[in-house]
């Protein structure tokens, strides 16, 4: 069957989405002596790669495969082969290959030496053209060509046809959608007949109920401990940072429980509980809490509390003590005082949803993973077609892990099997 078009370009590896896993693809492909085309909607690679990690890019986690694994959401089992094929060490070494030194921080993080998501883009960008991989910029894929099951290759909006041996979907997921991740590429998987899991924010602030939040809004929090609880289940605990919003709370803690918490509770509230002094347990803050009312012991309840709480939340912790804010500290019964611990230990706050999926930095859902196989991340349906990075549904907590599932299915896409 003859398609219509102005121009046809022929290739051996066609990949679409020039983001973290498509160039990976590219590099892999590159090394099994193929000809390698990238077609990328925008005017430069890696447009979302470089605002990852605030701008610094978290390029993986220095740990090893079991850990990577126990920090993947869903579907880890199907993230084996890859790993097994390229996994935190390689993708280490790979940087370091072309040039890129790394450091690992607090948690396993590992970051461009120069603290530079730019840096660590453009360091693949001309390894890539080094190697002979040509980038086709400001080209939109409009449909897959599959004749007789198989796929052939793409056309793109302009009507060009790039005819390949083999085509890789690497067009990212459905957030930030202004860097080109704008879920174009499901509508690609479907029209091979893949089924698409319902797409969902991941890594993704959180809404609170409380009216007090907004008052909150631009404090930012060091070395506090977070947990939520549903029912009578703990869901999450951990410590870290965290920011407060207009309409809830963002930061990296934050983040990291989304994943584990449903995009709206059910029947069951689920609460959020701040420790704000993690480092101290009650009987030692309650001394602590003591000695400051000593200092201040001719001080009103209200101007008592500065060495204890940041400025922004003295309103609403005086506020939910229910104590008299002018009464003088000399005064404050034992029971004030464990009301006022309670408060600064467990902090609570009501979940209401999550953020919209366009303010996520991941996307839950994706392309069926029982219709790709784990081996070669080639389709079960379409012969030769191929699915590297977010489009999969396959995504991890904070710290590294998503650019490693990125990295190490782009790898392993773009092998020859």
């Amino acid at each position: 069957m003859m398609h219509q078009g102005r121009k046809i370009s022929i290739t051996r590896t066609l990949i679409t989405g020039a983001g973290a896993a498509g160039m990976l693809a590219a590099y892999s492909a590159s090394l099994c002596g193929n000809e390698v085309i990238i077609i990328e909607k925008n005017p430069f690679p890696g447009k979302k790669l470089r605002i990852t990690g605030k701008g610094r890019c978290n390029i993986t986690n220095n740990s090893d495969i079991q850990n990577i694994l126990n920090n993947v959401t869903g579907n880890a089992k199907f993230l084996y082969p890859s790993l097994m094929s390229f996994s935190a060490p390689q993708i280490i070494d790979f940087f370091h290959s072309i040039g890129l030194m790394t450091k690992t921080e607090r948690g396993g993080r590992v970051f461009p030496l120069s603290d530079s998501a730019h840096d660590a883009t453009d360091a693949i960008y001309n390894e890539l053209k080094k190697r002979g991989v040509k980038f086709c910029f400001n080209k939109t894929v409009n449909s897959l060509i599959i004749e007789n099951n198989t796929a052939k290759g793409i056309i793109t909006k302009d009507k060009t046809q790039y005819m390949a041996d083999r085509v890789i979907l690497c067009t990212g997921g459905a957030t930030y959608p202004s860097t080109g991740s704008d879920g174009e590429g499901y509508k690609l998987a479907a029209q091979a007949g893949h089924t698409i899991i319902d797409l969902k924010p991941g890594l993704v602030p959180l809404e609170i109920k409380e009216d007090w939040i907004s008052s909150l809004m631009g404090l930012s929090l060091r070395n506090v401990n977070l947990r939520a609880i549903a029912g009578d289940k703990l869901i999450f605990n951990e410590i870290g940072e965290m920011l407060f919003t207009h309409f809830g709370i963002s930061g990296p803690l934050v983040l990291s429980l989304s994943s584990d918490l449903p995009n709206k509770p059910d029947d069951e509230e689920v609460y959020l509980y701040i420790d704000l002094k993690p480092a101290l347990d009650s009987d030692t803050l309650d001394r602590r809490i003591i000695r400051d009312f000593e200092k201040n012991k001719n001080r009103i309840f209200a101007n008592s509390l500065d060495a204890l709480l940041p400025k922004k939340m003295i309103p609403v912790i005086l506020s939910l003590s229910g104590i008299d804010k002018e009464k003088q500290v000399n005064t404050i019964t034992k029971d004030e005082r464990r009301i006022l611990l309670d408060l600064l230990k467990n902090f609570r706050m009501t979940y209401k949803k999550a953020r919209p999926l366009e303010e996520a930095i991941i996307t839950k859902g994706g392309i069926c993973l029982s219709e790709v196989n784990p081996r070669t991340l080639e389709s079960k349906l379409v012969k030769n077609l191929y699915f590297a990075g977010e489009i999969l549904d396959l995504d991890a907590r904070t710290g590294g892990y998503n650019l490693t599932i990125a990295f190490s299915t782009g790898y392993k896409a773009g092998m020859m099997s």
